[in-house]
């Protein structure tokens, strides 16, 4: 639960034993409860930080140690991560929530421990299915929506791990086997409606998809079948592009892991060849000619000529593809796409009173999510932008210094979900290179695919 800062401030006004402005002991409050579990690294990075603006203070440090909050160790020695007020960890918020933590974790062993923790957590749940998106502290499974988002992130926090602190000891023998369950399912779906996988006994199926479950007719594409956004929402249609640039990368991210830490030619091999296949399939299907915008990336295609123009706050988005790796920021396609999915255009892009950003069909009409400001922020090279976007992000404060899934784009007091780790961590990352000087995380190369990339096919004009 999120700490009942009241209460807190009670106990920091006794043990400081001074007075202090009412948001300098609201911090104190809720950073002494943070104390107890948080590590020394992360706790003096918090505390140590200071910026002109208070508010600006608040939400760091409360973002920085809020992963900590959600953090426990479980008894077979991994690292459980909740990812707030549901009591389940989702592989996709895990390997975000503790994505800060990299950077720190070269020069302190704890918080390495730590992440090699989840890791090894990460392995074991993805060996136990791989069409699940969520689990318990005890490995069941709390929700089986197939994401493919949920297999791509855990294989580049790994990655990403591993290039920052060169420590390899993560790829054990346990971490081999999730990734070829990994590699497997998505070459498996890869084919969603061919023999291999109606061959399968308990072929995924669900009830929220259509056509008894199965999802809507696609065409082989090279792109991976999905059957849900990263927002828990079902797909309109199921190849979608965010999350095939993202799958792009992890394939990238387990390329190498093949080659160069388990000296598996085989598998690296797979790895690459459909890395490349989804990357094709992405420029062939995935562009559209928009009559106003010119060419932009749609949210979601089947290959058979649906395609659904939309963005979606939940990350892989498509505004996030410069910050997933994919592309670059000045990509001319990304730059279109950029400025429709941050239009009226983009039927989830909402302005209010405090605040105008990117909401989400998962939460109400008009509920800008903090987790696509931030994406907004850590995806321009503009200070104006960046001014403006720390302005809402600010707004978007009820009083619990906190960020939280949604809110009213009218009014802050009206929001969704009282702790939710997710974009407070986002949020501490965007800091830590914003404002703090600190290098974006490691990213895999793809210009091999970009300079042999294949030419789009002809799209219909929207």
């Amino acid at each position: 639960m999120q700490p009942n800062w009241r209460e807190s401030l009670k106990v920091a006004c006794l043990a400081a034993s001074i007075s202090l402005v009412l948001s300098s002991i609201l911090w104190k409050g809720i950073a002494v409860e943070a104390k107890k579990i948080t590590l020394p690294a992360v706790w003096d990075a918090a505390t140590n930080f200071h910026d002109q603006d208070p508010k600006v203070e608040l939400l760091y440090q409360n973002g920085l140690l809020n992963t900590l909050k959600q953090v426990a160790k479980a008894p077979d020695k991994t690292i459980y991560v909740s990812t707030g007020d549901i009591p389940a960890e989702w592989l996709r918020d895990s390997s975000a929530q503790v994505l800060p933590y990299i950077y720190f974790a070269k020069d302190h062993k704890d918080v390495a421990a730590l992440i090699r923790g989840v890791i090894a957590r990460q392995a074991k749940c993805l060996q136990k299915n791989t069409y699940a998106n969520a689990f318990t502290k005890a490995y069941f499974i709390w929700e089986m929506k197939f994401e493919l988002d949920s297999l791509a992130y855990p294989m580049i926090f790994a990655w990403t791990y591993y290039k920052e602190t060169g420590d390899s000891s993560v790829f054990t023998s346990d971490y081999s086997a999730a990734m070829d369950a990994v590699l497997d399912t998505m070459q498996r779906e890869q084919d969603h409606m061919g023999v291999e996988h109606d061959r399968l006994q308990n072929a995924y199926t669900h009830s929220a998809l259509p056509n008894d479950g199965k999802g809507r007719p696609v065409a082989k594409t090279g792109m991976i079948w999905t059957a849900f956004r990263p927002s828990d929402d079902a797909c309109e249609f199921n190849f979608l592009i965010p999350s095939e640039m993202m799958a792009v990368v992890a394939l990238t991210c387990m390329q190498d892991i093949e080659a160069n830490v388990y000296h598996n030619t085989a598998r690296a091999q797979q790895a690459g060849r459909m890395r490349r296949e989804v990357y094709d399939g992405i420029q062939k299907y995935g562009v559209v000619q928009h009559s106003k915008y010119g060419r932009i990336y749609a949210y979601e295609v089947d290959g058979l000529g649906g395609q659904n123009l939309m963005d979606d706050a939940n990350v892989p988005s498509l505004l996030s593809a410069p910050y997933l790796g994919f592309l670059n920021s000045e990509d001319e396609i990304y730059r279109n796409t950029r400025k429709f999915v941050l239009s009226a255009d983009n039927p989830y892009y909402f302005t209010g009173k405090i605040a105008s950003g990117i909401g989400s069909p998962h939460t109400p009409k008009d509920h800008i999510w903090p987790l696509a400001l931030v994406m907004q922020g850590l995806t321009t090279k503009h200070d104006d932008e960046h001014a403006q976007l720390m302005k809402w992000l600010l707004a978007s404060d009820p009083g619990d210094h906190v960020l939280h899934e949604s809110f009213d784009a009218n009014n802050q007091k009206k929001f969704t979900r009282k702790n939710f780790g997710w974009p407070n961590a986002l949020f501490a990352e965007y800091m830590l290179v914003t404002k703090i000087g600190q290098k974006p995380l490691a990213a895999p190369d793809l210009m091999d695919l970009k300079s042999e990339a294949i030419a789009p096919s002809q799209a219909v004009l929207k």
